[in-house]
């Protein structure tokens, strides 16, 4: 996936969210979480270094409070903002189009995943009707077995896969609500067809 921010664009956009008042690392996150309405999550390991260096260059002062630290914006640092105003309001629209395209390539992987398993579902209620009809009774039933053991592995097949793009999503830290509100919808088609290609 291309870089969600261009080079120094999201330096730039933790200058803006801090304008409005002091703000953790942690809130600064979800600030960001919020504005591509979960298409995106930084990682601490993303934020946190830039604070650091916002901070050496005298554009943001810290304060501690226990185990946390609020970040604030120095004069310096309203003055770096306002200069790069203009810039700040490109920011902004490539973050737009950010998610849009980031919300388009969660559709595309969806509905590709949806249709495999479609066409699988399809395939092997196909291969199960032909063989029940061209079998007698004894062959039937340890063809049943067999025909069901294959339809087991094809649904746990797909489970795995799911799994592990969802354990990936998340090991990246970008597991999103809008992704699993998404992955939610397509599995309830999934099942709906399901129900229907085996009541046929």
């Amino acid at each position: 996936m291309p870089p969600v921010f261009a080079h120094g664009a999201l330096r730039l956009y933790l200058l803006a969210l801090l304008e409005d008042g002091a703000k953790h690392g942690y809130e600064l996150i979800k600030a960001l979480s919020d504005r591509f309405n979960g298409t995106y999550s930084p990682s601490a390991g993303t934020i946190y270094p830039r604070l650091a260096k916002l901070e050496e260059e005298g554009l943001v002062t810290t304060q501690v409070d226990g185990r946390r630290t609020s970040y604030t914006l120095t004069e310096a640092g309203r003055h770096e903002l306002e200069r790069r105003r203009q810039e700040l309001n490109s920011v902004e629209d490539d973050i737009t189009a950010s998610i849009r395209r980031l919300a388009d390539t969660l559709r595309e992987d969806i509905g590709s995943t949806m249709h495999s398993l479609k066409d699988e579902l399809t395939a092997t209620s196909r291969q199960a009707r032909a063989e029940a009809a061209s079998t007698a009774y004894a062959t039937t039933q340890a063809g049943s077995f067999a025909r069901s053991q294959a339809a087991e592995q094809l649904v746990q097949g797909f489970r795995s896969e799911l799994l592990m793009l969802i354990r990936l999503q998340k090991a990246r830290g970008e597991l999103s609500d809008v992704q699993v509100d998404s992955l939610r919808r397509v599995l309830d088609r999934a099942r709906a067809e399901a129900k229907e290609l085996f009541e046929r």
